[in-house]
């Protein structure tokens, strides 16, 4: 099943976004909360409006300097509410906290993954998500397309339930190339977000549909 998410800790952003029924949730991570002047305090906060807005799914990123710190981390963060997805770094601590919630069945998404060995570790972690960056393996000179489907066909072939919910997106031509190999799990900037809509000749055949329907108003 397609999910989509908005990629962002902006609530002026997301809100509208959120407000179209086609987004699935939100997710963020503390770059994106400090890029918008906020601290990891504002997590509850950011929870709050999201799930108001339909989120189904807000996925918050735990830290910590080692795995039983991080997984403190999580636990206070998987507080927040029942529909909270854990974030955690394809490290050794990371992927340590995947497993152990994971076996308690609580969801988490191992994320800043860039190869399919990694994407392998997330299915033997039991993790929901795993969260390749593909625009981020781009800039480095990899094929991020083909590595982000070899995680779905390694994931899939394996017998594996982790769900590969591609990040760091530029562009929608890429979403559709990747779609039409079965992946189905975005996350898009409120940039390459807003792009689903913007179809110059649909907007044109509304405006003659428009234009028709005041003609024949009564």
């Amino acid at each position: 099943m397609l999910r989509l998410y908005v990629d962002t800790a902006s609530r002026a952003a997301a809100e509208p976004l959120l407000a179209t029924g086609v987004f699935h949730g939100l997710t963020t991570n503390p770059t994106l909360i400090e890029r918008e002047g906020l601290e990891s305090s504002h997590v509850a906060d950011i929870y709050g409006w999201a799930t108001a807005s339909g989120a189904e799914e807000v996925f918050l990123q735990a830290w910590g300097d080692d795995a039983d710190a991080m997984q403190r981390c999580a636990e206070q963060l998987q507080s927040i509410g029942p529909k909270v997805v854990v974030k955690v770094p394809v490290t050794p601590a990371g992927t340590a906290v995947a497993a152990r919630l994971s076996v308690r069945g609580q969801p988490v998404l191992l994320t800043a993954v860039y190869n399919a060995a990694q994407a392998l570790l997330a299915g033997a972690t039991g993790a929901a998500y795993v969260a390749p960056y593909l625009g981020r393996m781009h800039d480095a000179g990899r094929d991020g397309t083909a590595e982000v489907l070899r995680m779905h066909r390694a994931l899939a072939a394996s017998g594996s339930r982790t769900r590969v919910l591609v990040a760091s997106i530029r562009d929608l031509d890429t979403v559709v190339a990747l779609a039409e190999q079965g992946v189905s799990c975005f996350a898009l900037s409120p940039e390459v977000a807003r792009g689903l809509f913007d179809e110059p000749l649909t907007h044109q055949a509304v405006e003659v549909f428009d234009k028709a329907a005041r003609r024949a108003a009564p």
